[in-house]
């Protein structure tokens, strides 16, 4: 059912809005470096996604797909608990490599089921998967705020995500997703195979497109938000319960942002959205810089935050679109595509400790002037 299916996308970005809340205390308790935060950012994502690289091609229909999201939900609720009890760099780093894999079979091929359920309203029910897992992001920075003013620590915060985890898997067990019968799934794959599928899906029409779309908007989505606290901690001078507040905001906006999508998609097609948002980002994100304070920073954080809620949802439900019943190979291609947007927070880190991170964040602006490029692109207009 659609409510099981975005209970996960929610518990998904719940563990998500915890860690970035929660990493500047991680930080400080483990004593770990710019470098190692970013080793944090980016290991799970590149040896996650060479792990998670065949399972959405060999997924394929039916029960061996519902075999891996279960098994995959399990090993996502293994690694969550591993988090909380992890007592030195190296325990968190082995949890936090766990998680990914798990999240792409678990997460992953939940949504991928959801866009072959109805085929007619990817874009739609893709704003609806973003609206969850804001729903989940916000819930993780507000539940750990109150943890911390109730005397508890971070690792109550993942406590807490590994319940709400364990909810998530059962209601995926009893009411599991089926697909509509225009987009049925082909055949299961054998994994000699999946290298061919994966070629013939890379030569059809726009597909690079999004997935360089997709990897281009995470470092202003996912990259710049695994930052954000403790660039108000250590760029802003503000306090960890104030940077806590501005991950809050982030997703807060981030609610607002994906409820007015929904409106406008039903309304108008998600390829004007994502041009007229990249255009606006532009303008918004180097003010985010540049405002002084504390609160003006999360005010036009909050602006910024609603203007870029389309392009994850657009960017995705396109992808799908572009391979009609291969919702497996267009998880692998995520996945893939997912190694090289993997050495962003990699290189943000070690940037990080030479430049300082005031200086490698103002490199972000480039993301939405390539999120723009890339939406005129097939429309004949110029990217230089």
């Amino acid at each position: 059912m659609l409510a099981a299916a975005l209970a996960v996308g929610l518990v998904d970005e719940l563990a998500d809005g915890t860690r970035a809340a929660a990493l500047p205390l991680i930080r400080h308790d483990l004593g770990l470096s710019y470098g190692q935060l970013g080793l944090l950012a980016s290991a799970p994502v590149l040896i996650g996604s060479l792990l998670e690289l065949p399972v959405g091609a060999l997924a394929g229909p039916g029960r061996r797909r519902r075999r891996i999201i279960l098994a995959g939900g399990a090993v996502f609720l293994a690694a969550l608990l591993g988090s909380a009890l992890a007592g030195a760099f190296a325990g968190l780093l082995i949890s936090f490599v766990a998680f990914y894999p798990a999240s792409g079979a678990f997460v992953s091929l939940t949504e991928a089921s959801l866009m072959d359920a109805d085929p007619g309203r990817q874009e739609q029910h893709m704003a609806r998967w973003t609206l969850a897992g804001s729903v989940g992001a916000l819930l993780g920075p507000l539940l750990l705020t109150g943890i911390l003013a109730a005397g508890g620590g971070w690792r109550d915060g993942y406590l807490l995500a590994a319940g709400a985890a364990a909810v998530a898997w059962l209601a995926v067990a009893r009411w599991p997703l089926r697909p509509a019968a225009a987009s049925e799934p082909g055949p299961s794959l054998r994994l000699r195979q999946v290298p061919r599928q994966v070629a013939g899906a890379l030569r059809r029409g726009g597909v690079l497109r999004w997935l360089a779309l997709l990897e281009v908007s995470d470092l202003l989505l996912d990259v710049f938000t695994g930052f954000l606290a403790v660039y108000f901690v250590a760029v802003v001078h503000a306090s960890p319960e104030q940077a806590a507040l501005a991950v809050a905001v982030r997703y807060g906006a981030g609610i607002a942002g994906d409820l007015v999508v929904i409106r406008v998609l039903d309304r108008v097609s998600g390829l004007p959205v994502l041009r007229a948002s990249a255009a606006a980002a532009l303008l918004l994100y180097p003010a985010f810089l540049l405002v002084p304070g504390v609160t003006a920073k999360l005010a036009v954080l909050a602006v910024l935050t609603i203007v870029t809620a389309p392009w994850y949802p657009v960017a995705q439900a396109q992808l799908y679109a572009s391979l009609p019943g291969q919702s497996g190979i267009a998880v692998t291609l995520s996945s893939a595509a997912a190694l090289a947007g993997g050495l962003g927070p990699l290189a943000a880190g070690f940037a990080a400790e030479h430049t300082g991170l005031a200086v490698t964040l103002s490199g972000l602006v480039l993301a939405p002037a390539t999120v723009l490029c890339l939406a005129w692109w097939r429309t004949g207009a110029s990217c230089d």
